[in-house]
């Protein structure tokens, strides 16, 4: 069956912040042959490429995507293969993450289950390194399947290969070479659940009364925990339209970290240097929290400048509240990155991919 290139189709609709001009070309793939055939048919025109997945950490520019735009939905299929202790995992890129968070929670394999309620696709996982509540997901990525266009092969990358760092990856760093086609996971069969991250552990405890918890409860507290920072997607939600933590918690030598905790001693926004949120990141290095920077600040959860802001449940979530543009939005993050740059000497990065648009 012959693809359907389409012209102009609206991208704001595929994305969660619902922002953006259209599509120049357009075109859904249900199988890797088909994604090879798309991106074949854009090198012979000479279009750039851009992949498009849930479209759930993307902003896309008013002026929208001169080229062609690869939407992977159609990739999909899960397999599971047990050898023992342990199962492998392997997932279409097309597949949504929490469906697949939720089947390995059900069959009882760890390594998963503080990501769940983040949206997105399975092949967005790897590029942007996603983690949550202590647990990122380079930990059980043991292959990522891809297209790589500058030997336009298919290949199998190691997790050494995909270089993974703090919510990034080769990929990220250099977009215009792979297309994710599938990713591999090393999951524990009964293996005990991730439990680091201190929000996490005070709430299940408040919940089971210090009784060891299930994958399922870590998965259920996880995603209530996501819920009340809108940080699940809820067609209810006010802060729906978003794209979750707009910037990457900084990671700051430990000097730097030193000094930011030293300023707000000094001008009173705690009372004690351990109520900075402060975490190892590293020989000497320190993660300071981003969205306690912004509200340190002087910039509140609810603030809005016309139709967008910042989420009420939130400090990290920049959201659209319909009718804005991209531009909006951008001049938004800006503020807030000068804002914090001007208190505390931190220059915040987004962490969404910015498609025909800049900070």
């Amino acid at each position: 069956m012959a693809l359907d290139f389409r012209e102009q189709v609206p991208l704001a609709p595929l994305t969660t912040f619902e922002l953006g001009g259209p599509a120049r070309f357009f075109v859904s793939v249900a199988s890797e042959d088909e994604a090879q055939e798309a991106l074949a048919w854009a090198a012979d025109g000479g279009h750039r490429v851009l992949l498009l997945g849930g479209g759930s950490n993307m902003v896309i520019g008013d002026e929208g995507f001169d080229g062609l735009v690869i939407h992977l939905e159609g990739l999909r299929g899960v397999r599971f293969e047990d050898d023992g202790d342990s199962v492998e995992v392997t997932a279409a890129a097309g597949e949504p993450w929490d469906d697949l968070v939720a089947r390995a929670v059900d069959r009882d394999l760890a390594g998963l289950e503080c990501l769940s309620g983040i949206p997105g696709f399975v092949g967005g996982a790897p590029i942007q390194n996603i983690g949550a509540y202590g647990q990122d997901v380079s930990e059980t990525i043991v292959r990522v399947r891809a297209f790589d266009r500058k030997i336009a092969s298919i290949v199998d990358l190691t997790s050494e290969d995909c270089e993974f760092s703090y919510r990034a990856s080769a990929f990220k760093r250099e977009p215009d070479r792979h297309v994710v086609l599938s990713v591999s996971f090393r999951l524990e069969a009964g293996g005990a659940p991730a439990l680091r991250y201190g929000e996490l552990q005070r709430a299940l405890a408040a919940e089971s009364g210090g009784a060891a918890p299930s994958l399922r409860q870590i998965r259920d507290q996880v995603i209530a925990l996501r819920r009340a920072k809108s940080m699940v997607l809820d067609p209810d939600d006010d802060n729906r339209r978003s794209a979750g933590s707009f910037f990457t918690n900084p990671i700051v030598p430990d000097a730097e970290a030193d000094r930011v905790v030293s300023l707000a001693v000094a001008e009173g926004l705690v009372q004690e240097p351990g109520e900075v949120p402060r975490y190892p990141a590293g020989p000497g290095l320190s993660k300071l929290a981003a969205g306690w920077l912004i509200e340190r600040a002087g910039i509140a959860k609810g603030t809005r400048r016309g139709n967008v802001g910042i989420s009420t449940r939130h400090a990290l979530g920049l959201v659209h509240h319909g009718g804005a543009r991209t531009t909006d939005l951008l001049a938004l993050a800006r503020e807030v990155r000068r804002t914090v740059k001007d208190r505390f000497g931190i220059t915040l990065v987004p962490e969404p991919r910015l498609v025909n648009c800049a900070l």
